[in-house]
This record gives C-alpha cells, structure tokens and sequence, in this order.
C-alpha cells in the first residue's frame, strides 16, 4: 500500500510540512541560484491530506548513524498513540542551510579557526544545496543570501570580522525567515531546512526574547544545530553566562531535532561541521495522518523508535496542531 501512494503522497507531505510558508512570496531569483531544472514541466502539487513531516536521524550505541532502515523499522507516537507511517523516504534530498556566526568581539582570537572550519562545512554542501551566511554581534547581517555556490559562501565566511555585543536570538529568527521564504513548488524543489549557528557566550543585546524565538523555530520545519564555544577553564569570569548560553543552544536543537555540540578546544571545530554535514547526509524523511483530528492548536507530542535493538532515533519532540480558520 505504502509503495502505491509514495508518488502522490510525497508532495502531499511537502505541501503539509510547509504549510506554515505557502503564504509566502519565493524569494527573487537571485537570491534562488538552484541547479538547472529539467525540461520537463515538474508535477504540481496537490495536496488531499494533512500530514506531519518528519526528519530523522538514527544512530547505534557507538554513535554512528544508521542509513539502512526500511518502514517497517519505524514506530511513530503522538501523545503517546501509534500513528501509521503512510509516507517514508531515504532519499538524501537537498538541503536549505543557513549559516550562522558569532562575531561578538568575544570571538576574536577565534574568528581565523572558526572561519576555515566555516568554509570546510561549505565545501561539503553539494551542487543542490542551497547555503546563506549571516553574521551577529550587535547587529545581524545576512552577508550572503541563498546560493548553491561554494566560491560565494566562502567569499562571504572569510569578510566577517570580531567585534561588539552579541545578539543570538535576532539572528536566528531572520535566519528562520529567511528559510520560510524557500517555498518548494512541485516534488523537485523539497528541500530539508536547517541552521548551523556557532557561539561563544549569552545573548547580550537581542531585542526577540529567547521564548519568542524558541516558539518561532518549534513551529517551523528547521533543524537547528548548535556549537557553544567555551571558554577556557582558566577564564573564570564568564562561567555563569556560559551556563546560560549552553542551556538556550541545547533547547534550540532538541526541540527541533537538531544537535547541539560543545567542543572542549578551537581546534576540534572542523570536526563537529563535519559530524553535521554527515547528518545532515544520513536522515531519512518520515509521514503520517495524524490519527487527532482536532484542529486545536495545541502542542503534540512526537517520539520515534526504531523497531531494531539498540538504535536510537532523534527527530523533533512535536509540532502545534493546526486550527480551523475563522
């Protein structure tokens, strides 16, 4: 049955995930350098059901992930009742990534390390994927918006420089913004959304409350993935600030099935980038009705388990039900 209504349920299930961005106007065409598109006039979408979208990722007991699980392997539960998976992929589908970084002045002994591990994640990004890069300090800067060229985003990785305050928050909802304008309109235009923001400290001069911007991204389709920097045991004064930034990093990426990473030195920086570029390469795209009708608005608990022993799957922990327009 499954295999009968993957072809019209993929769009179906686009169409649902991001039907918080349907609204939106598509971003100008420069702004969109995705890869040729066939001749061929792609299928349109039409939606017939509602349907939840999930990412997720799958690791065994040693952390390495796993990419040859079938449907049958997946068991979905909302609030705590089994749903039937009525669409699966394991596609590695393209991605719309944004690219986030702390350019506090915090963070200038840092910046050199940071930016060539930066630019080594965005040599990784594949020909249709699509990148942007923003800086935050006391202001947000989107230094390079979406492209599907490596040379551009590391143009724009290697402009940023160190100074001021830091303002975490703010960049992060511009950047889900801007992910909300890349609206998918037929099957080859899916795109799976994610940020990667790197900091290394507390925010210290948003104008968004974190709560706010919590609420933003649980109500989105985006992965966050956070790497917190920390200061050197000896430093001393900053402890408790970290503490704070740390607590808000972690909370981004698990409510949105992200990861959040905290590397004990600089050096080790390259290697989570790419620990998150083999993720992002390695998840596999979950679908079903959910068996709650009500449109109601409220928050919905998700929890995936895959069927095989010792296997652990991480996706975001639940989505807001629609409501019915008045």
């Amino acid at each position: 049955m499954i295999r009968r209504v993957q072809a019209w349920i993929a769009a179906a299930a686009t169409v649902a995930a991001l039907a918080s961005l349907s609204a939106q106007t598509p971003p100008p065409a420069s702004d969109r350098q995705a890869p040729a598109r066939p001749q061929a006039p792609p299928p349109s979408f039409r939606a017939g059901v509602e349907l939840v979208s999930l990412n997720v990722t799958v690791s065994d007991g040693t952390g390495r992930y796993v990419t040859d699980l079938a449907v049958e392997d997946f068991n979905v539960f909302e609030d705590g009742v089994k749903q039937e998976v009525t669409f699966f992929n394991k596609t590695n589908l393209p991605i719309a990534l944004a690219l986030l970084l702390d350019t506090s002045a915090s963070m200038d002994t840092k910046l050199p390390t940071a930016q060539e591990a930066a630019v080594g994640f965005a040599k990784r990004l594949r020909a249709q994927d699509l990148g942007e890069v923003i800086d935050f300090d006391s202001r947000v800067v989107t230094l390079q918006n979406f492209t599907a060229s490596a040379g551009e985003l590391e143009q724009a990785i290697r402009k940023t420089s160190a100074g001021g305050s830091t303002s975490l928050y703010n960049a992060v909802y511009i950047a889900l913004k801007d992910l909300k304008k890349i609206v998918a309109k037929n099957v080859t235009e899916i795109r799976r959304q994610a940020i990667v923001v790197l900091s290394d400290g507390e925010d210290t001069s948003s104008l968004l409350p974190f709560e706010e911007v919590l609420d933003l991204a649980k109500r989105s389709e985006t992965a966050i993935y956070s790497i917190g920097l920390r200061a050197p045991e000896s430093a001393g004064t900053g402890t408790k600030g970290f503490k704070e930034a740390e607590f808000v990093l972690r909370q981004f990426s698990q409510e949105t099935g992200g990861r959040a990473f905290f590397p004990s030195q600089l050096g080790d920086l390259a290697g989570v980038y790419g620990q998150i570029s083999d993720e992002l390469s390695s998840q596999y795209t979950v679908g079903y009705t959910p068996r709650n009708p009500r449109r109601d608005g409220v928050w919905r608990r998700i929890v995936v388990r895959a069927a095989r022993p010792n296997l652990i799957a991480r996706t975001k922990l639940g989505y807001f039900a629609p409501t019915t327009p008045r």
